[in-house]
C-alpha cells in the first residue's frame, strides 16, 4: 500500500472536488494545480492573466507551507494557458517567484481551466 498523506490548509481554495490539495510521498509533495481563486471568497480575482499568476502563485506557496516548503523546494511545474500569448507575462511573474535554479518546467496551451480561469499551475515539491 503507498504511504501517502494528504496536505490541506485553508489558505488556499478549498477543493471543488474529490481531490487533494497536495499529497505526500516518500519525500515528495504533488500539488494539485491551482487557479487565480481567492480562498476567502472562492471566485477568480478580478484582473487579468498577471493578477490571476499572482493568485495562482500564493496559493501554491500557500499549499507548500502547509508542508514546511517554500519555492525553493519545487522541482517542476507545469503551466496551463488559456491563451499561449500569456505566455510573456506568466513567465516574467513566475520568475520574479521561483527559487534558483529554477524547476524543470512544461507549458501547455489549453482550451479551457475551470471556472473560467486563464492560468493553472501545478507542481512537485522535495520535502
Amino acid at each position: 500500500m503507498l504511504d501517502a498523506a494528504a496536505v490541506l490548509t485553508p489558505h488556499a481554495p478549498a477543493p471543488v472536488g474529490p481531490y487533494s490539495q497536495a499529497i505526500r510521498v516518500d519525500g515528495f509533495i504533488f500539488c494539485s494545480g491551482q487557479v487565480g481563486l481567492d480562498p476567502k471568497t472562492g471566485k477568480i480575482v478580478e484582473g487579468g492573466v498577471a493578477e490571476q499568476t499572482r493568485q495562482v502563485l500564493d496559493n501554491l506557496a500557500a499549499v507548500l507551507a502547509a508542508a514546511d516548503l517554500t519555492f525553493d523546494a519545487i522541482v517542476k511545474t507545469t503551466i496551463f494557458l488559456v491563451d499561449i500569448n500569456d505566455f510573456a507575462a506568466v513567465n516574467a511573474i513566475y520568475g520574479e517567484r521561483m527559487g534558483t535554479p529554477p524547476p524543470a518546467r512544461s507549458t501547455i496551451a489549453v482550451a479551457a481551466l475551470p471556472l473560467g480561469a486563464r492560468v493553472e499551475i501545478e507542481a512537485i515539491a522535495s520535502a
